[in-house]
């Protein structure tokens, strides 16, 4: 479980006191308590707790992405290497990210086991998309890819 591997690298962090790996992995855990208290108020269905961590972790490490762009474009390299080192922790709790001819292959299956037919379809294909690829997969690659395939 995600939430106990969490927890348990911010008390490694302290042990070894590594400051800037304990105040992201407390950022991160920050974050899922926040959405954990959203989640009470919100009557929706719950998720799978991983999936809705993974969710967390993605949008941190498009954040950081980002912000790491701001940065170097305005020269403060020493924020856009603590954005970088961010992301590199962020990212250790994130399964293996799949690459641009396996992202092609999941697209071509979505299609397939969708049956779409046009640019009308792409809500469906990346549904199915993000429910059995989340975390693993850049969306925004597979959306262009489906788009292309599609127009």
């Amino acid at each position: 479980m995600l939430r106990d591997q969490l927890t348990t690298a911010m008390k490694e962090a302290m042990r070894n006191k590594d400051k800037r790996r304990l105040t992201t992995i407390r950022l991160i855990l920050a974050a899922i308590k926040d959405r954990d208290i959203a989640a009470r108020t919100d009557k929706k269905a719950s998720q799978n707790e991983d999936e809705v961590i993974l969710g967390i972790l993605s949008k941190m490490i498009k954040q950081r992405k980002e912000s790491l762009v701001v940065y170097e474009e305005a020269g403060r390299l020493e924020l856009a290497q603590q954005e970088q080192d961010e992301m590199d922790i962020i990212s250790e709790f994130m399964p293996r990210q799949m690459a641009d001819d396996e992202i092609a292959a999941a697209v071509a299956e979505a299609i397939a086991e969708t049956g779409a037919t046009g640019l009308k379809d792409i809500g469906k294909i990346m549904a199915l998309l993000k429910g059995k690829y989340a975390g693993q997969m850049d969306f925004s690659k597979a959306s262009a890819m489906a788009r292309s395939r599609l127009s």
